[in-house]
């Protein structure tokens, strides 16, 4: 009686695991999909040569974020719009803009940071923006957000 008990222990803690690890695969596949097919539009349009990253980026609208290099061997990030389908591709030159690593030590200059949780180019209302979320010294979340083009703050949600 004692085997059957464990039997079935174990075998609800397996299926239980197989099927949480199943419904996460399936949460990203939505996510995964859009990139991949706007990875496929910016290198058919040929507004990238080759693609180095993609991320989806979640503001007042949807877009995915493909980063990679023009024909020219320039750095460039363009912008699919994922809702809003009325809405125009994006593109920016990363050399006319503050970098990745720029907007991180902006704000560890401004705020007492724990821990970045992550980073990302989007764009908000005809401008690049980076986002970036992070964990302050209370362990509070904050979102803020600098202008590409300059550094200058354009939102700051703090203290979640």
């Amino acid at each position: 009686m004692k085997r059957w008990i464990i039997f079935i222990t174990v075998f609800i803690l397996s299926l239980s695991l197989v099927i949480s690890l199943f419904v996460i695969w399936k949460a990203g596949q939505p996510f995964s999909k859009e990139q991949d097919k706007a990875e496929q539009l910016v290198l058919s349009e040929k507004k990238l040569k080759v693609v180095t990253d993609s991320e989806v980026y979640s503001g007042s609208n949807t877009y995915v974020t493909v980063s990679g290099n023009d024909v020219k061997g320039n750095g460039k990030a363009v912008f699919i719009p994922i809702t809003g389908k009325d809405l125009a591709i994006e593109e920016v030159l990363l050399k006319d803009g503050i970098s990745k690593k720029q907007a991180i030590e902006a704000v560890q200059t401004e705020f007492k940071v724990k821990e970045i949780l992550h980073t990302k180019l989007g764009w908000e209302q005809d401008n690049a923006v980076w986002e970036i979320t992070f964990l302050n010294k209370n362990d509070k979340l904050n979102y803020v957000y600098l202008l590409f083009e300059n550094g200058k703050w354009w939102k700051r949600i703090l203290n979640m």
